[in-house]
């Protein structure tokens, strides 16, 4: 009986051994697949635009790399900021420099590669018409001095400032004009559909200057250099480093500077991705010191 006894206990204890090591199966470990939008944090694709939630914003910038060139308006008249050389037809300032930069960004090269391979189709543009030609989708972008104001921020994306300026005054030296309260009865050249206009009214008034000339409009910057060298008009007006790619040995700057104009890259307003991507490259560059250094280049000060 002692016997039977021991070997029943025996193979008790065999039977609950085996189930503690290992009669019952370990749960395998799992991986849960972190979210599609939590593998790139920044939204960016391989070509660096920046993606918002479903990523359609970033299909505008996908528009421009499968066209294989970016869209841009710049001036044609300005020395060092965009002028086309007759030439060669080619666009050199610092403003088509920055283009390139951009261009550089979505395609994934350096800004002198996006040059050599000609990544950036550049199209003239004014004051009047820069505006429309965003409006109705023949540019994806505007660097063309193209100041930020309130008004136009509810129309087009602007970037953080890529470069400050004051508007200014370029007189002929014979002109008696040596400040802007000669200008009272004067007349003042300033561009078609500028700010020009409005920022020396407002200037004068906050001075309580009794300067009240009249305005004219041009069409371009050369035939108000052209105006005033023939005395059509008094004075040329517009933001300071405009005028100085027009100063010769018979006019000056004069020293009275005002309504500091900040100019931002401009984009149609629904083409955020764009706008986004060209945010981050003007703010690298200006963390960086690229940009100041490509200011300094083209003699910008």
């Amino acid at each position: 009986m002692m016997k039977k006894m021991l070997s029943l206990a025996l193979t008790l204890a065999m039977a609950a051994s085996l189930t503690a090591c290992g009669g019952s199966k370990a749960p395998e470990p799992t991986t849960t697949a972190a979210p599609a939008e939590s593998t790139t944090a920044a939204g960016s694709t391989e070509a660096g635009s920046t993606e918002a939630a479903g990523g359609a914003a970033a299909a505008d910038v996908q528009k421009i790399i499968d066209r294989g060139v970016l869209k841009v308006g710049c001036k044609v008249d300005l020395p060092k900021l965009s002028l086309q050389n007759t030439a060669t037809g080619e666009y050199e300032g610092f403003e088509d420099d920055l283009a390139y930069e951009i261009a550089g960004s979505i395609f994934g090269v350096t800004a002198a590669e996006a040059k050599e391979k000609k990544l950036v189709e550049f199209q003239g543009v004014t004051a009047k018409t820069r505006g429309p030609l965003l409006e109705n989708g023949e540019i994806d972008l505007v660097i063309a001095t193209f100041t930020i104001t309130p008004e136009r921020k509810e129309t087009y994306n602007f970037s953080t400032p890529y470069y400050t300026d004051a508007v200014g005054l370029l007189v002929n030296k014979d002109s008696g004009i040596n400040s802007i309260e000669d200008l009272d009865k004067k007349i003042i050249g300033v561009a078609q559909s500028s700010t020009t206009k409005d920022v020396f009214k407002k200037y004068v008034e906050e001075k309580g200057f009794n300067v009240n000339p009249e305005f004219q409009e041009f069409d371009g910057y050369p035939a108000m250099a052209q105006a005033l060298a023939t005395k059509q008009i008094d004075c040329f007006s517009v933001d300071r480093a405009i005028l100085a790619g027009y100063v010769n040995d018979g006019n000056h700057i004069l020293e009275d500077r005002f309504a500091p104009q900040e100019y931002g890259v401009a984009s149609a307003k629904e083409n955020t991705g764009l706008a986004a991507l060209v945010e981050e490259k003007v703010t690298s560059m200006i963390s960086d010191g690229s940009l100041l250094t490509l200011q300094d280049t083209w003699g910008l000060q």
